[in-house]
């Protein structure tokens, strides 16, 4: 066996060159992870929309909203006339509540998504949406349903180990 001599011991060759692989090795995965750290909402596909500073809500603030989602989501706000479909949504892990939603083509939607636990997205690409969702910061999204047809809906921003089943569904009959 070649050894290297090294300062105060001789080194094997092989672990050497083992050793120097690590290096390489750890140094690129410190780079993809710190690349990864640093994403904006900016920098998601559809460059996602800066949401307005709003006081975080309480616990049991977040807790009545689950409770009326359903309620509201039944509901359009068309009392006041401007005739604006509006869904009180909660994001948490892995899942939207309600997960269904359905309007009719032509409708104005406004979605008041929050998010109760990590940070999540909400995209529907089709309508060109992706919205970062920060914990207990009420996200407002507005679009017109011009396009029918059954679109999913999905978190984009890794939210964990069920990530890739936190999707959902818009209606527009």
């Amino acid at each position: 066996m070649k050894t290297i001599k090294n300062q105060r011991f001789l080194v094997p060759r092989k672990f050497k060159e083992f050793s120097l692989e690590i290096m390489i090795f750890l140094l690129i995965s410190i780079f993809f992870v710190s690349a990864c750290a640093q994403q904006k909402p900016e920098d998601l596909v559809g460059g996602g929309t800066p949401v307005p500073q709003q006081e975080q809500p309480s616990t049991n603030q977040v807790s009545q909203q689950n409770t009326q989602a359903a309620a509201t989501a039944a509901t359009a706000a068309s009392s006041s006339g401007n005739n604006v479909k509006e869904f009180k949504i909660t994001a948490k892990q892995f899942q939207f509540e309600p997960s269904t939603i359905e309007v009719n083509k032509g409708d104005k939607v406004r979605l008041v998504i929050t998010s109760i636990d990590v940070p999540h997205g909400f995209a529907i690409p089709e309508y060109g949406i992706n919205q970062r969702l920060d914990p207990g910061k009420p996200a407002t999204i507005e679009f017109t349903a011009d396009k029918e047809g059954t679109f999913t809906t999905f978190c984009s921003v890794f939210c964990g180990s069920g990530h890739i089943n936190m999707k959902g569904k818009l209606v527009v009959k």
